[in-house]
């Protein structure tokens, strides 16, 4: 018997602004914001996406339109959707929920996305000392293949991913989390000892009201305030999943997520065409609006069994990826290294960070010889697919990073030619 048509539990119009959707969506986490539908363990069903900005990004050479943009509203989730096994039963506090990733893509005629970076007050990106302006890039897409008019002689394939799927905090773990980040803020630059190079940019995005969208609750009632100024944003992965941005988990990937709450209020967002490791520029995946097709399993008591918790609480646990077969091949790359010492030459204690930056600041001078400006350079490590790594992390003083670009995505050698 040939397999059904999966179920369409979140329909989304891009010509309608994401409060305007006729299943609701959210941009936080918080264990009281309802479920819009439920699935079944088993079944195929389908969940359709805004891009991460509701729209707000147009289809144009002007980055304007990342310049003003209201970083109060990534991400637009679609969700969440209660989990219950074939008897109705929803997942439990400590099961563990598998999520199959059968079939995604961008929605049919918005084949289009985009990469920017934010300006130095709204975030900017890895690189704000270097690159504080706004920059966007458009990208057309062709099959599984990429190419953009604002940076020419460039086309790669695709490695489409969410960048985001998790599944809802309990009350304890929301506490936790806005503890942690709250004692980050107010403590400030000066307590860090690692990264110190990266603190231009903000610590933490704190809860607000400001451009929440909280589901099918109606805003404007107490209990609405109440649950916007305790959610948490979406900005960074957490416990839950969320925001991990692994640009592999693509066709044929398994995400194991904790449950904390009741029916596990699984969420996604946050679709990328493709994204190089590390998301440098912030903005920085090829962005777009899309689906997935996906599939569920509840592992009883599965967060015991297989999740080992490392920190003070059975809560402080990470979900376990499952990646697909399915990725592009290349034979030939070039591949930055980076230690952990800065532009100013002062030495860091085995900061991968670090190491990392001058990685990716190493093969944005190199690139820069090809004809292209450092901004597209900025901007194409960002999204196309490199391949980030740390190589060193025991040697003292220095870690070791390493960024790999497949040569293939040029159309001119960038080789060294001895």
């Amino acid at each position: 018997m040939a397999p059904l048509t999966p179920r369409l539990v979140v329909p989304i119009d891009v010509k309608k602004q994401p409060w305007e959707q006729e299943v609701p969506l959210h941009n936080r986490w918080h264990p009281d914001i309802p479920p819009v539908a439920d699935v079944t363990q088993g079944e195929l069903f389908r969940v359709e996406m805004v891009d991460c900005t509701g729209g707000q990004v147009r289809d144009d050479d002007s980055a304007d339109d990342i310049k003003s943009l209201d970083f109060a509203s990534p991400h637009y989730l679609s969700g969440p959707l209660r989990v219950v096994d074939a008897e109705g039963v929803p997942a439990s506090p400590g099961d563990l929920l598998a999520v199959e990733i059968c079939n995604l893509g961008p929605l049919p005629g918005d084949e289009w996305g985009y990469t920017g970076t934010f300006e130095r007050e709204h975030g900017g990106g890895f690189l704000t000392d270097h690159f504080p302006s706004a920059r966007k890039a458009i990208w057309y897409f062709e099959g599984i293949y990429a190419h953009s008019p604002q940076i020419p002689g460039v086309r790669f394939p695709g490695l489409t991913h969410p960048g985001i799927v998790g599944t809802a905090p309990s009350a304890e773990l929301l506490n936790i989390w806005n503890q942690r980040e709250r004692e980050l803020v107010e403590a400030g630059h000066e307590s860090l000892k690692l990264c110190q190079v990266l603190h231009q940019r903000p610590l933490a995005s704190l809860p607000t009201s400001h451009n929440c969208l909280l589901g099918k609750m109606q805003e404007g009632t107490a209990e609405w305030e109440k649950i916007a100024n305790e959610a948490a944003r979406t900005i960074p992965g957490r416990e839950n999943g969320g925001n991990c941005d692994i640009k592999n988990l693509s066709r044929g990937s398994k995400v194991y997520l904790p449950v904390f709450v009741e029916g596990a209020n699984l969420s996604t967002g946050d679709m990328h065409f493709s994204q190089g490791d590390g998301e440098v520029s912030f903005c920085g995946a090829i962005e777009m609006s899309g689906f997935l097709e996906l599939k569920c399993e509840i592992i009883r008591g599965g967060m015991k069994e297989y999740l080992t918790p490392i920190g003070p609480t059975p809560l402080h646990v990470n979900p376990i990826f499952e990646i697909g077969p399915v990725e592009p091949r290349f034979s030939e790359w070039l591949v930055f290294e980076g230690i952990s010492v800065d532009e100013s030459g002062k030495q860091h204690f085995l900061d991968a960070s670090v190491a990392y930056k001058r990685a990716v600041l190493n093969a944005i001078e190199y690139l820069s010889r090809f004809g292209y400006s450092k901004e597209q350079v900025y901007i194409l490590l960002s999204c196309c697919p490199c391949e980030g790594r740390i190589s060193g992390i025991v040697d003292a003083p220095n870690a070791v990073a390493t960024l790999a670009i497949p040569t293939a995505i040029f159309d001119q050698l960038v080789d060294i030619c001895v």
